[in-house]
């Protein structure tokens, strides 16, 4: 029994880093052109809704994939757009776009099937699981790694591609220079507007990804509000990682595991409302740690009592 339980942690906790990395990648994205995305919590309800109908109405995973990135897309014009044509508020802007994900989406479910709380049917088509004969013949690394979506895979692929991208390239050098000095950036001959636009839309799919991985991944159904604070937690990745996508990655590893634990307790026979909120304080346990870490950086005469 006990060989068991490390085999199944960790297999739930990869499945539990996969939304949380890709959205906290998006948020890296957004964060290093100068936008502080605060909505990839609706961005990520908004592509698990789209995933759902999606792969409904075509009868194939691709097809949820493909319209929650569209749909996932779109939403994010209101950042997009509202943060560089309009000159809004990051902050105020982003609430609303989680308010607007969570009423939208029920409302849509209640339109577009008759139903409300949850939707399932057999014709949503799920994701399948990757199976690679040279690694499904391990004992335990096989057992985990086969039991994982395209989606997951993609998510560390990509997660190396951006931090490449990111610190190796004419493109990122670009990007940078963007969110830490616009107006030497434009000096530069570099259209900030532009690069902060297609930025912010290129990270919406990404967290559209995250969105099918949700409701499509472990189980093909869409539930009001399923996102459950995932982009949340994925905003706090990004702070965590001070916009750098190999240390978010790390605060999400960190989150997943949490989140696994948090389902194993309840099979040990603790109640939800105790071992839901695990991955939440483990979360601020891990805010009020950097910060202090920060402070006494910044301030030399902070130091802890004898």
């Amino acid at each position: 029994m006990l060989d068991l339980i490390t085999p199944f942690l960790v297999n739930s906790a990869v499945q539990a880093i996969t939304p949380i990395l890709l959205a906290a990648l998006a948020g890296t994205l957004c964060g290093r052109v100068g936008v502080f995305n605060m909505a990839l919590e609706g961005q990520m309800l908004v592509g698990a809704f789209a995933a759902v109908v999606g792969s409904y109405a075509t009868g194939s995973a691709l097809g949820g994939i493909v319209c929650a990135m569209l749909a996932t897309v779109l939403f994010s014009t209101i950042l997009a757009y509202g943060v560089t044509i309009f000159r809004g508020d990051a902050v105020v802007i982003c609430v609303g776009m989680n308010l607007l994900a969570s009423g939208l989406t029920a409302y849509l479910l209640r339109q577009m099937f008759g139903v409300s709380g949850t939707f399932s049917d057999p014709a949503i088509v799920g994701l399948d699981k990757i199976r690679i004969a040279a690694i499904s013949a391990w004992p335990v690394i096989g057992w985990i790694f086969s039991r994982q979506t395209a989606i997951t895979w993609a998510a560390w692929i990509l997660t190396a591609l951006v931090t490449i991208m990111m610190f190796r390239t004419p493109l990122g050098l670009r990007l940078r220079g963007v969110g830490e000095d616009a107006e030497a950036a434009t000096s530069m001959g570099v259209d900030v507007t532009r690069y902060r636009i297609v930025t912010v839309l290129a990270a919406g799919a990404i967290v559209g990804l995250a969105g099918a991985q949700l409701s499509l991944g472990t189980v093909s159904i869409f539930s009001e509000d399923m996102s459950a604070g995932r982009g949340w937690i994925a905003v706090v990745a990004v702070m965590l990682g001070r916009n750098h996508p190999l240390w978010a990655a790390l605060a999400c590893v960190l989150f997943g595991f949490a989140d696994a634990f948090s389902i194993r307790l309840q099979g040990q026979g603790l109640p939800n409302q105790v071992t839901d909120i695990v991955p939440y304080l483990v979360t601020l346990a891990a805010l009020v740690l950097t910060h202090g870490r920060r402070r006494r950086r910044q301030d030399p005469t902070i130091t802890a009592s004898p």
